[in-house]
């Protein structure tokens, strides 16, 4: 009985919200590029908060960053709190650049400020990343929430999770593509906040019932204070040397990387290129940063907790999670969670798999394979492409059993790609005499110097010794550099002067600035409430 109450309330969950979706973009226009790819440049700001919201909320980090909090506690909610910075960052400085030149993808950009060849290079980039990293990673990490939430392997009487993980990616991987491929960035923005809303309330009620299961049904202070008085070192927001997010590493790679995930990154900004207006992007964007600090409460918070409660046996960090949602919602409520996760799943799939026929229609079919194309064509070609990719996904997705922290795997193969793409962006921007051939140049050096420091010998040993985090920032130096250097012998013959298209319309939001400076000193003051320098200096 118990069982069947799950499945109900779980599948009247996720057909609420298909049925929801249907109803609200049923008159969508999905044949034309802006309409498909860009939802008609009409999104309002609750939308691309809610989109951007669940886009990175997914199971990578549901599971994967309680699973990181289960072994090293609070520290690693750097990347929740620091994610903060990159998004006024974007809010004040990417995106009124990007919005000027009316682009759909952040190669398109690239081309706009260097040449054709740098779009397809970083267009081919991008797509490699997405197909070999993040979507087999966000099969696998929903597969591994799902399983263990719903006790998937007792319910389908399949012989070993492993069976179990590469049915569970199947089904969520078909239905996933059908999402994205069939309804546009439109179906997926308003799938994203319906979903992004039942997330945040089913994240807080396990925060709630897992302090409850803690002191024992008292309530959820004094659940808190026996947390904190059994394990006061996991409170740290301070991560020390021996951990996953050292603390130094939060000025070097870790916010590197939390700038490319929010300023470049495609599969993330590109909700924001559809904004209706640069005030409603802002206020989109600014939104979901105010979210963010609250991301710890539902994010790092039950890892700690479960660690509390299993710390003892043998579980695993990236299982962790998904038994606590089991052992302590109840069965109604473990139903709705899990078509919340289901959700969560689909948006960081579906937005992903959006963002690779983006680029493969603008970046690849339309700018090489057929400059004449149709935009109907173009959207065709795009969806044809989304399946083949899509499929190999779910291919690779289980070949990922078998790691320590999934979290951590990501952002180490994440950097591959991140770094050389932010710097070239950035430089883009800010030296306008910079040359083509610096862009290139760095583009392909930097991803192919950043996987040797991480797979090939003696290389990697270095990398080790340095940390990964601080070898990124030096490789993002080390870019910038060359790109420098390039500049200094071979710089263009005229700076480059970013022409507005008149596309979207670029009046600011009045209370950007204050508004990211309010984010700022709250990042600050959550981090001093929490911090405990003695870890440092092995105190």
């Amino acid at each position: 009985m118990e069982n069947f109450i799950t499945i109900t309330t779980f599948l009247l969950f996720i057909g609420g919200v298909a049925i929801l979706t249907y109803y609200w973009v049923r008159r969508q226009d999905n044949t034309s590029l802006e309409g498909y790819y860009l939802a008609g440049r009409n999104l309002s700001f609750p939308l691309i908060a809610g989109s951007l919201l669940l886009t990175n909320l997914s199971t990578e980090q549901l599971v994967g960053l309680n699973g990181s909090a289960f072994i090293d506690g609070l520290s690693v909610m750097a990347w929740e709190v620091i994610a903060v910075l990159a998004l006024v960052l974007m809010a004040l400085f990417f995106l009124p650049r990007f919005l000027k030149s009316g682009i759909a993808t952040v190669p398109q950009f690239l081309g706009l400020r260097f040449d054709h060849g740098t779009q397809v290079i970083a267009n081919l980039i991008f797509l490699g990343a997405y197909v070999a990293i993040l979507l087999p990673i966000i099969l696998y990490t929903g597969a591994t929430g799902l399983s263990s939430m719903l006790d998937l392997q007792t319910l389908t009487g399949l012989e070993s999770e492993v069976s179990v993980i590469w049915v569970t990616v199947w089904i969520v991987g078909l239905i996933g593509a059908s999402y994205a491929l069939f309804g546009g960035l439109g179906s997926i923005a308003v799938s994203d906040l319906l979903n992004g809303i039942g997330l945040l309330i089913g994240g807080f009620l396990i925060c709630w019932f897992g302090l409850q299961a803690v002191s024992g049904g008292e309530g959820i202070i004094q659940g808190w204070q026996i947390l904190g008085e059994a394990h006061p070192e996991r409170f740290n927001s301070i991560g020390g040397p021996d951990q996953s997010v050292p603390f130094s590493t939060l000025f070097t790679g870790v916010l590197l990387l939390n700038v490319f995930y929010w300023c470049t990154n495609q599969q993330i900004i590109q909700r924001t290129f559809g904004a209706s207006s640069l005030a409603e992007g802002q206020k989109g964007v600014l939104l979901t940063g105010m979210l963010k600090l609250l991301g710890p409460l539902y994010l790092v918070i039950p890892g700690i907790i479960a660690f509390y409660l299993y710390g003892d046996t043998d579980i695993r960090a990236d299982n962790a999670y998904g038994v606590l949602v089991r052992d302590v919602l109840p069965s109604p409520l473990t139903g709705l969670f899990a078509g919340v996760m289901v959700g969560a799943i689909l948006s960081s799939f579906n937005s992903a798999l959006n963002a690779t026929t983006t680029l493969y229609g603008y970046g690849l079919y339309k700018a090489v394979l057929k400059k004449d194309a149709t935009d109907a064509q173009i959207v065709k070609a795009g969806k044809r492409f989304g399946w083949v990719i899509a499929i190999a996904s779910m291919f690779i997705a289980p070949l990922l059993i078998g790691q320590e922290s999934i979290f951590v795997y990501l952002q180490q193969m994440n950097g591959i790609y991140f770094i050389p793409i932010l710097a070239v962006v950035l430089v883009a921007i800010l030296a306008p005499r910079v040359p083509p051939l610096a862009a290139k140049l760095a583009l392909v050096i930097g991803c192919l110097g950043i996987a040797a420091g991480y797979f090939v010998p003696p290389f990697s040993g270095w990398v080790l010794a340095v940390t990964e985090f601080h070898f990124l920032g030096i490789a993002f130096l080390v870019l910038v550099f060359l790109m420098l250097v390039v500049s200094f012998y071979k710089p263009l013959e005229k700076p480059w002067e970013q022409e507005y298209s008149g596309d979207v319309d670029m009046t600011p939001w009045k209370f950007a600035v204050p508004a990211g400076i309010v984010l700022v000193v709250l990042v600050l003051l959550i981090y001093t409430l929490f911090a405990d320098l003695s870890i440092l200096f092995g105190g």
